[in-house]
């Protein structure tokens, strides 16, 4: 890492990111960040003059926080790794500098500038964000100070206000969107055994558990047999997938693959299904939407329930 004394603090604090307001699911899709991309990044972040950063890579947004000499550095660093190009995030992209890069913070971090108000989700991902840097020596004393100043404020929020309820999740927005399009559904199938995908499972589980037979799939097998005996559901091998997809009425995918899982060709000689894609990128190729018999909403389509 290139650490450089004279840029240490708040006059080189920069937030640079695309978010929901914007950019589409599919566009976002193309600058999300996987962990070796975050990994390759840090390791090329002294090339580009970036001392201290973290990254936070959502299905709302795609940020990076970071101190340095200008916001542009930190626009090719993040671009040098992502499948989309760097003319099209200047095009959609914010960038926020000194105070005003510390509010944006603030705001994401309590939920206020998520897509569901008080989204009590983001705060897991922004520690686990910020852990990632920091277990690699990306973070210094100016970005410890302000992470661990923002923790507190969003724990205050929550403790003292209603904002972050468990309701004010992706997650429960998925429930909502079984309830507004198939609210008959008795087999749900869970792709991905991720916080997402335990999340949607605790929901359903929670809400619907006397109604449906839920069945967890992740790719590794022993992570959804575990999950599946804590919250007594089934679980099922990733192998048996195309069987499970046309037993299922509902499908939620959330997996952290950069590439679909569930493509148009698994579903064409299915019965009537909703699939809810949860993810960024898409986990479910997006012309399984053309057709007929499938209902396909994605991740903006889920919060807009």
């Amino acid at each position: 890492m290139n650490n450089k004394s004279s840029i240490t603090g708040i006059e080189n604090f920069y937030a640079v990111g695309i978010n929901y307001k914007k950019s589409d699911a599919r566009l976002r899709g193309r600058f999300a960040i996987s962990n070796e991309q975050y990994e390759a990044i840090l390791k090329e972040a002294g090339n580009y003059g970036v001392s201290s950063l973290f990254i936070l890579s959502t299905c709302n947004r795609t940020e990076i926080y970071g101190v340095t000499n200008t916001p542009n550095e930190l626009v090719n660093l993040l671009c040098s790794v992502t499948n989309g190009e760097i003319k099209e995030f200047k095009g959609h992209c914010y960038k926020k500098e000194g105070l005003g890069a510390v509010e944006h913070m603030f705001n994401v971090a309590a939920g206020l500038d998520s897509q569901i108000l008080g989204d009590y989700e983001i705060i897991g991902q922004f520690k686990q964000a910020v852990r990632f840097a920091k277990d690699r020596g990306f973070i210094n004393t100016f970005l410890e100070k302000l992470y661990n100043t923002v923790l507190q404020a969003s724990k205050q929020i929550k403790n003292q206000t209603g904002l972050s309820k468990g309701t004010t999740s992706v997650s429960f927005a998925a429930l909502q969107s079984i309830k507004q399009y198939h609210a008959d559904a008795t087999n749900i199938l869970i792709v991905g055994a991720g916080k997402m995908g335990q999340r949607a499972c605790k929901n359903i589980k929670d809400y619907l558990g006397q109604k449906v037979r839920i069945t967890l799939v992740n790719r590794t097998v022993d992570k959804a047999e575990r999950l599946a005996e804590e919250m007594d559901i089934s679980y099922g091998h990733i192998a048996d997938l195309p069987i499970l997809i046309s037993h299922a009425d509902v499908i939620i995918v959330a997996t952290a693959s950069a590439t679909p899982v569930i493509l148009k060709s698994d579903l064409e000689h299915c019965s009537e299904k909703l699939i809810i894609d949860l993810a960024i990128p898409n986990n479910v190729e997006p012309a399984a939407s053309e057709l007929p018999h499938i209902k396909l909403v994605n991740i903006d389509e889920t919060l807009a329930c």
